[in-house]
């Protein structure tokens, strides 16, 4: 199968590495210059330490070449960047089945990654992975399992084929809804347990955060019409457990700064060098609970935290008088 991966980021590299692997044809598209050069010379990413891309994979910044015949679109730019790169690919977009790997919010919109590209390319055959997943694993050939949220059969099966093997794990589902918002709203919840951490809160204490969240993200996600289920899956609890309990997280790792009352000038720092997706996502998801008149405390506070300089400490109390 002819594939083309959008995004040669640590995550788009990681699945063109499974995708190679299947053996499809496939190509990375990246609209830096300099990016296709150092990958093409080196077959290094240097956002994969000690990962050589396989040699047949190939790299362009010319969109037209990378989607020409390609049976399969896989999705890996940050949303930041998603809308204009998605308009680009509209040009050439031949109602393809779509992969989209990227998680979060559209701020300004407020739009799911999948209603962004649905509303500008118009299609149906739109597919979300999302779990627990880091990219440096992935590449790595260790197992991994990922929820495939899709509402069209003949894409999510596609999907599963060119991806499926026997370290990629692949469980269907097709609660679109539920599968994007667990994949956003864990960013946030990781930002909180890097806070208890800070604050040199036990595991026992990280557990209790964990589990109060899954009950909040549960009623979000029915709250805005999709499967409460959904929590129970690699891309509910799965995501959640890995990226609120690792250090590897670039939000728990933020959240840990303002817990141990890191300096103004090291945590504007960070987020300076660093992208935290749950600190944007965090803004977008706090408009969407208000214009839908949900109310998910856990999101009201940490908004709290993050912009309103409330004291941190404020979690450890909410923890304890939330019913």
């Amino acid at each position: 199968m002819k594939i083309a991966v959008l995004g040669a980021g640590a995550y788009g590299c990681a699945l063109a590495q499974i995708l190679n692997e299947n053996k499809n044809e496939v190509t990375i598209w990246t609209p830096f210059e300099n990016e296709v050069k150092e990958l093409t010379e080196t077959r290094k990413s240097p956002k994969l330490p000690n990962i050589e891309l396989y040699n047949n994979i190939q790299i362009t910044n010319d969109l037209k070449q990378a989607l020409y015949q390609t049976e399969l679109i896989v999705e890996a730019i940050p949303t930041a960047f998603l809308s204009e790169s998605i308009k680009k690919v509209k040009k050439y977009y031949q109602n393809t089945p779509i992969c989209i790997a990227t998680k979060g919010i559209e701020q300004n919109t407020n739009l799911f990654v999948y209603n962004v590209v649905k509303n500008i390319l118009n299609t149906e055959k739109i597919a979300v992975i999302s779990g627990p997943s880091f990219a440096i694993d992935i590449a790595g050939n260790y197992p991994v399992g990922l929820t495939l949220a899709c509402q069209d059969k003949e894409t999510i099966d596609i999907i599963a084929k060119a991806l499926t093997n026997n370290h990629f794990k692949l469980r269907k589902s097709y609660d679109i809804i539920g599968t994007e918002l667990c994949g956003s709203v864990k960013n946030i919840i990781a930002i909180a347990a890097g806070i208890l951490k800070g604050l040199n809160m036990p595991e026992s204490t990280s557990a209790m955060l964990i589990t109060e969240s899954l009950h909040d993200i549960k009623a979000l996600i029915k709250g805005l019409g999709g499967d409460g289920s959904t929590v129970l899956s690699y891309a509910g609890f799965g995501d959640l457990l890995l990226t609120a309990t690792s250090p590897k997280s670039r939000n728990y790792s933020f959240g840990y700064l303002i817990g141990s009352k890191a300096s103004k000038e090291e945590i504007n720092n960070y987020i300076k060098n660093t992208t935290i997706e749950g600190l944007y996502t965090l803004k977008s998801i706090s408009e969407l609970v208000k214009n839908k008149d949900v109310d998910i405390p856990i999101i009201n506070l940490m908004e709290q935290i993050i912009y309103q300089n409330k004291n941190p400490e404020e979690l450890i109390n909410f923890l304890i008088q939330k019913p």
